[in-house]
């Protein structure tokens, strides 16, 4: 009998061919905010591979979204080749998903184009910089944005849109008190800190009208002292439930404070300085190379990292859940699909070798050889996510020796 991860399923209104769902892993491969060859290469390669659906990683919904260059806009532009993107992918037989998102303060003037926003004002020591707190007007504004962001995510083909409500990011950033300290309808209870979550899913439900799926991407626990704790997680997930969404993603952390409660592991801190360009940045560097361990906490890698967790999620609620965390291992995959979630999300394995589901299916494979380094994570803020396996260029020794050590430290 064929494996039950291969087996079709139905995600609102669209079906796919299997359980597996390359999950919205950031790529750092757009060019001016649009979709590059690198990246129609990338994503029609994980289709070909076998995949049932490939996520396009973080689109922000406008410019005052955008944490990186290497990201995706939103905007009209950028619809013909996210059209030509999304037709390579269904005439390999998967599905196309865009996650749309807003990074809030998690970025800096140089890169969005304004004071970074965020639910409230601060500081960011990441970029560093202030950041002002959104008005009312602003908000509203915000919330139509991600409706339109829909409406082009329709027009260029894609059949579902991931709503990033997780990990620091904008929506996140209400939904936390550790970052949401207002005072208005918008902050305060968790009632009120769900308010902007609840339009802007409301808005993106509208926008998407019949035939587009829209799931969202949520966090189980921040991570970090004030942030979310399960409790409070699990109530907006039920709310979520109410509002009718067709999938949750279940996943954790938060950037800016815990950000491998989101990959686990460890961060490869030598990789992460040398690709970081100098003259921009030299101080992040510099903040990295003093401190960086106690910035960027460990936190240890296993197989499946989240199920646990995710299996209090499964049990209380009833909608359609995709397990996210640590997908490596076909007994894992097995286990998951047998525990009642409709589907998968994956990237690692799909950055190790896009063929992967295929070779899985096939039996070549078992289980992924991706060491767990995160190499592919450490350059991926100012460089194309890349396997180190398929780097072409020769890596320095160092980079070498620290991807070796991290890979025997989770072997």
């Amino acid at each position: 009998m064929e494996s039950p991860i291969f087996t079709p399923c139905k995600i609102g209104p669209i079906e796919l061919r299997n359980r597996t769902i390359r999950s919205a892993a950031f790529e750092n491969m757009a060019i001016d905010n649009k979709p590059s060859e690198l990246l129609f290469d990338y994503h029609t390669a994980v289709a070909r591979g076998g995949v049932g659906m490939t996520t396009v990683a973080y689109a922000a919904v406008n410019r005052s979204g955008l944490s990186f260059n290497g990201q995706l806009l939103m905007c009209e532009e950028a619809v013909p080749e996210l059209k030509r993107l999304t037709d390579a992918i269904h005439a390999e037989g998967a599905k196309a998903s865009i996650q749309i998102g807003h990074c809030g303060n998690m970025t800096h003037r140089s890169t969005c184009g304004c004071l970074p926003l965020g639910a409230s004002r601060g500081f960011n020591m990441y970029s560093p910089t202030f950041h002002a707190k959104l008005n009312e007007k602003e908000i509203l504004g915000l919330i139509k944005d991600f409706g339109d962001a829909v409406r082009l995510a329709r027009k260029a083909g894609f059949d579902c849109v991931e709503i990033h409500a997780g990990h620091g990011y904008l929506i996140s950033q209400f939904l936390s008190p550790y970052t949401n300290r207002r005072h208005d309808r918008w902050g305060g209870s968790l009632e009120n800190r769900m308010r902007f979550m609840q339009e802007v899913v409301k808005e993106c439900l509208a926008a998407a009208g019949d035939d587009i799926a829209v799931i969202v991407k949520t966090n189980m626990f921040d991570g970090m002292r004030r942030g979310l704790n399960e409790e409070e997680c699990l109530k907006v997930a039920k709310e979520l439930q109410r509002l009718g969404v067709h999938a949750l993603v279940l996943t954790a952390g938060f950037v800016s404070c815990a950000p491998m409660e989101v990959m686990a592991g460890a961060m490869p801190m030598k990789t992460l300085i040398h690709y970081m360009p100098w003259r921009s940045m030299w101080w992040l560097k510099a903040m990295i190379w003093l401190g960086g361990r106690m910035m960027i906490k460990e936190v240890p890698y296993k197989d499946a990292y989240f199920y646990e967790r995710a299996m209090r999620f499964r049990k209380e609620l009833t909608m359609p859940l995709i397990y996210v965390g640590g997908m490596v291992d076909i007994n894992d995959m097995e286990k998951v699909v047998g525990s009642g979630f409709v589907a998968f999300q994956m990237a690692r394995a799909l950055v190790n070798d896009t063929d992967f589901v295929n070779k899985l299916r096939s039996g070549v494979l078992t289980k992924s050889p991706c060491g767990h380094s995160n190499y592919c994570i450490g350059r991926m803020y100012s460089e194309p996510m890349i396997c180190h396996h398929c780097v072409k260029e020769k890596m320095p020794k160092k980079i070498e020796r620290e991807v070796e050590s991290l890979e025997r430290k989770w072997k």
